[in-house]
């Protein structure tokens, strides 16, 4: 049960980040490094977490107007 529960966590926080992905991409905005954290992903019972990465101060810059 409790690995069904951790693919099912797995499975749902990949398609948070498409998702997520395909909605800055509306917005004109792409975060390079946009993805799963591997290390939150290792453990046994995986509860991941989404990096959002690292971006120019100009994607920065659109995506706080955006969010505004």
């Amino acid at each position: 049960m409790k690995a069904r529960h951790s693919a099912h966590c797995v499975e749902e926080a990949e398609e948070t980040v498409k998702e997520l992905r395909a909605a800055l991409a509306r917005a004109g905005i792409t975060l390079p490094s946009l993805g799963l954290d591997p290390v939150s992903l290792a453990r046994e019972a995986p509860c991941p977490l989404v990096e959002l990465g690292r971006c120019s101060v100009e994607t920065a810059r659109r995506l706080a107007a955006v969010l505004r």
